[in-house]
């Protein structure tokens, strides 16, 4: 299989990496990056776990092909501690108890994320829209909410 050299900003830093025309945005961030924050819960962009913001907007990775990222900028979870500090977010989702098991947690916060820059002031009904796409077993979703509005306020 013939591999496409494709050039992007992964968490402020730029990559270039060998890509298959058929390797997933995920499958590259977690395989060629080493960057597994990401995770892979459906392979069908319905769980949202593998969410990470491309351009500042949350996408599932495991729908984006690596070649389609060529110039583009990507964020993952391990961005959003980049100084080695937990971000607002972080702190927050912990503090209100927001994390269980865990395997949701990163592409919830990466939605959270993309939220709180777009609209710093979110309404509930705004935190619950954007996080739709975030499937999550454990929590019952209130926490993480909760966790978003601490932030927001």
């Amino acid at each position: 299989m013939s591999l496409k050299r494709i050039t992007l900003t992964v968490n402020d830093l730029i990559e270039t990496v060998d890509v298959p025309q058929n390797m997933t945005l995920l499958q590259m961030i977690r395989e060629k990056l080493s960057l597994t924050g990401t995770k892979n819960g459906c392979s069908a962009g319905e769980c949202g776990a593998c969410t990470v913001l491309m351009n500042d907007e949350p996408v599932n990775s495991c729908m984006v092909l690596a070649v389609e990222c060529d110039g583009v900028s990507i964020s993952t979870i391990e961005g959003l501690a980049k100084t080695g500090t937990l971000s607002e977010i972080q702190k927050a989702i912990i503090k209100a108890g927001g994390v269980q098991c865990g395997f949701c947690t990163p592409g919830m916060l990466m939605s959270a994320t993309a939220l709180l820059r777009r609209n710093p002031n979110p309404s509930d009904s705004d935190i619950r829209e954007a996080l739709v796409g975030n499937l999550c077993r454990c929590t019952g979703y209130v926490r993480i909410v909760d966790a978003v509005k601490q932030v927001a306020n």
